[in-house]
């Protein structure tokens, strides 16, 4: 949590010295029509990052089933510490640069720079750097969900939506589905996974879809969106 009160601490400071403002640009007051956004584009990520489970289950017959250990104080630990780093991130590559882009560059130059920014970070958050196949792998993944959340806030010029996306997808990948950042959460893998045989096609449906209805769903919710002029915040 210091971490991110120095983020906004130096948000303030970059903002103020560029054009004396504040940081009414994150848009952090909540609205009615904010809160609705953020319940709106929380739960339709989630049910695309569910639905890569969900197939798995279906198409690799993986098993998941409730941890035996799980109890109400390690979900909210798992939760907190998932919404500490998405608003960690969002901070980064959807705050005062992104904003600072948009003003210098120009909307699209400045949602490209943010997304391959964001595909580059996570080589090292992942730990892939040297693994050429799979750098390039997360670069068009992160990079494609990176546009999304860049795009969320340039039409909106609030980190509602970036963080409803961002925080949906993390929810289901980390707590719902136990990620290996946290260990284990909510529902856990049987172990051994059954060996399987499947097509190419079902592999790369179960790979992709989740991402792909994700960024297809949400670019078209976002293209619905009224466009917010910076100078109105």
């Amino acid at each position: 949590m210091i971490g991110i009160i120095a983020q906004l601490a130096i948000s303030w400071l970059i903002i103020w010295l560029y054009e004396k403002g504040n940081l009414s640009f994150l848009g952090f007051m909540p609205t009615k029509k904010r809160l609705g956004d953020f319940a709106l584009f929380f739960f339709i990520t989630a049910a695309c990052a569910a639905s890569g489970f969900l197939l798995q289950m279906f198409i690799a017959r993986q098993r998941w089933v409730i941890n035996t250990h799980v109890d109400a104080g390690l979900i909210i630990q798992g939760a907190w510490f998932t919404l500490k780093s998405v608003l960690f991130e969002e901070l980064i590559f959807r705050g005062v640069l992104l904003y600072i882009l948009i003003r210098k560059l120009g909307t699209t130059k400045a949602i490209i720079i943010s997304a391959a920014a964001f595909g580059i970070y996570h080589w090292f958050s992942h730990e892939l750097w040297g693994n050429p196949g799979q750098m390039t792998i997360e670069f068009l993944t992160s990079g494609a969900m990176g546009l999304v959340l860049a795009y969320g806030y340039a039409k909106t010029f609030s980190l509602y939506i970036p963080v409803a996306i961002h925080l949906g997808w993390n929810i289901v990948h980390m707590v719902v589905f136990s990620g290996n950042t946290i260990g284990s959460q909510l529902f856990v893998e049987v172990l051994p996974a059954p060996v399987v045989t499947i097509s190419y096609f079902s592999y790369y449906t179960m790979l992709l879809f989740p991402l792909l209805s994700c960024w297809m769903i949400n670019t078209w919710l976002l293209i619905k969106q009224k466009q917010v002029q910076w100078h109105s915040i």
